[in-house]
């Protein structure tokens, strides 16, 4: 099994607002792609009470904003408004061009944001919300995002699919394993032990046999990617192609 641990990535503060840069791949070790195939950049961001990220654009990234904690307001070149948080979820297909702005005016946030390379440049660019169920069971995987041809809520334009889970003190719980598809999985918050290997907050974790059972040492958030990491993808994106 492969670990990268939360404080072996880097971080950086721009104002009000602190993020944790992954570069997936890196969990292979030195040499290593970084990027985990198609699976490019994960921001593991915390945005406090008066943050603005101005209008800007993107091109050819697709880009999970996976919520946990607050709201952040979303504004697009589509015309939409919307409060973005855990109850709505938002996948961001840029394509050829797509522009946005996010702001956190009343409470502080949480939260991923997910860069993968897309199967093919300058699709066109559109946006997808997705509100989960109210109320998620326990110790079981939640499908947010997949391939078109799947049956994921969003929609992502690439051979990856995004899970999330939480688990109670002592659950536990296995990967599920898709035919040429890798785990890579990332605690968002608690603790969990893995193949005899202690994981915190921010920990990371591939090339582990699915059918290891994941036990919860503490209440826990596990967000998981299924990757195909021989998938063709883009490397012209505004962020996953660098």
């Amino acid at each position: 099994m492969k670990i990268l641990r939360a404080n072996a990535t880097r971080a950086f503060r721009q104002g009000p607002f602190q993020i944790k840069r992954m570069r997936p791949g890196g969990i292979l070790g030195a040499g290593a792609d970084p990027a985990f195939g198609p699976l490019s950049v994960i921001d593991h961001a915390n945005l406090d009470v008066g943050t603005v990220v101005s209008m800007h654009e993107h091109n050819n990234d697709e880009i999970l904003s996976y919520m946990w904690r607050g709201t952040m307001v979303h504004e697009d070149s589509a015309g939409h408004r919307i409060p973005i948080s855990s109850r709505k979820l938002m996948m961001m297909n840029a394509g050829e061009s797509f522009w946005h702005e996010e702001s956190t005016p009343d409470v502080p946030v949480e939260m991923l944001q997910i860069f993968i390379r897309p199967h093919t440049a300058d699709l066109p660019g559109k946006v997808q919300f997705y509100d989960p169920p109210q109320k998620l069971p326990d110790g079981q995987w939640h499908l947010i995002a997949g391939p078109e041809s799947s049956s994921a809520p969003l929609k992502v334009r690439q051979r990856v699919f995004v899970y999330d889970a939480h688990l109670g003190k002592s659950g536990q719980l296995s990967v599920p394993g898709v035919e040429g598809m890798n785990p890579w999985l990332y605690v968002m918050d608690g603790a969990v032990t893995l193949d005899n290997a202690h994981l915190g907050k921010g920990d990371a974790a591939a090339e582990f046999d699915p059918a290891e059972r994941i036990s919860a040492e503490a209440n826990t958030t596990l967000v998981l990617f299924l990757v195909d990491r021989s998938a063709p993808a883009s490397t012209a994106g505004t962020i996953s192609g660098r």
